[in-house]
């Protein structure tokens, strides 16, 4: 009786092993690392930040992304009024974001990844404010309701390629349609979480370049699949044309278990200063605050999960930055 108890627990063990190998195969790494800083030249460390004439009174300028823009701009135009300050907000993507700061063209660039390794400039702090679930989104009128991590893989992979797989009691018997945004290669997180990089993906996969064709081309074809966050989702899919579908039997709506670690995919959202620069980055660091006081107490609105329920939860954080997940 004990020797059949012990090879069922051993059986058990190698089992549970095997899935954790599988699991980290696939998935891409969450952070980058934070003592790898960009190497740049003497006479780039002196440049100040410079505005373009025509924005040249500003008190700070700002680049936001297809996330973020959508999601927080009304909140700093609200911040700028109720402190009567000029501050301009550019749209972009983290690319864009990067380039700016780069050139040292703004105050402060979001991103909604973690920082790649060039993306840390010297001088560069970075701010986390939230992160949110990216959610395996399918188009309404399809029946299934959830997926598994290790299901979800193997769609992306094309390894399971029709719906009667997924749901072999029903008559969806159909070839499944991928559909993806491969954006921020070289940035860790993000998509990178289902699978590690660009060449794991099946090449059947269908990319778009932006947020609301990809969210546009789900709502359009019933028998595609893909990945976004919830707020983006609600933002551009106001005939309710597309649904999320529960990972391992949890909703990407529920917050608490993203907050625990245990949900698979997820956004983290960043906004930078600079430390050379003392007064723009008191400014900057006060909108920060603004921000993430604003999604404490709103974070339903988004579908975010905010720092307090992160460090709640255990989540690994060096002076602001999410750095770590949960042990």
């Amino acid at each position: 009786m004990r020797l059949s108890i012990f090879l069922f627990l051993c059986t058990v063990s190698v089992l549970a092993q095997a899935e954790q190998e599988r699991e980290s195969n696939w998935r891409g790494t969450p952070f980058s690392s934070l003592d790898r800083t960009m190497q740049m030249p003497q006479d780039w460390k002196a440049m100040p930040v410079s505005y373009p004439e025509a924005i040249a009174d500003a008190d700070l300028v700002i680049s936001l992304g297809q996330q973020t823009y959508p999601a927080l701009r009304s909140i700093v135009e609200a911040y700028a009024h109720e402190h009567g300050m000029k501050i301009v907000i550019q749209s972009g993507t983290c690319g864009i974001s990067a380039g700016k700061l780069l050139r040292k063209k703004v105050d402060s660039g979001a991103f909604c990844c973690p920082p790649g390794r060039n993306d840390r400039l010297p001088g560069l702090e970075f701010h986390t404010v939230a992160i949110s679930p990216i959610a395996i989104i399918v188009n309404e009128k399809n029946p299934i309701e959830g997926i598994s991590v290790e299901q979800a893989r193997q769609v992306f992979r094309g390894k399971i390629h029709n719906w009667s797989q997924l749901m072999p009691n029903t008559r969806f018997d159909n070839v499944i349609k991928t559909v993806g945004r491969l954006h921020c290669k070289t940035r860790p997180g993000h998509w990178t979480l289902l699978l590690k990089d660009q060449e794991s993906f099946s090449p059947k996969l269908t990319e778009v370049g932006v947020i609301p064709d990809l969210v546009a081309k789900v709502g359009q074809e019933t028998y595609s699949i893909s990945l976004e966050t919830p707020f983006m989702v609600k933002e551009y899919d106001k005939q309710s044309r597309v649904k999320m579908l529960k990972i391992d039997g949890h909703s990407p709506a529920d917050i608490e278990h993203v907050a625990s670690g245990r949900y698979p995919f997820y956004r983290t959202y960043n906004l930078t200063t600079w430390s050379d620069k003392p007064e723009k980055r008191e400014q900057t660091l006060a909108l920060i605050d603004y921000l993430r006081d604003y999604i404490e107490r709103h974070h339903q609105q988004f579908g975010f999960v905010p720092l307090s329920r992160l460090k709640e939860a255990g989540w690994v954080f060096a002076d602001g930055e999410l750095v770590g997940e949960p042990n």
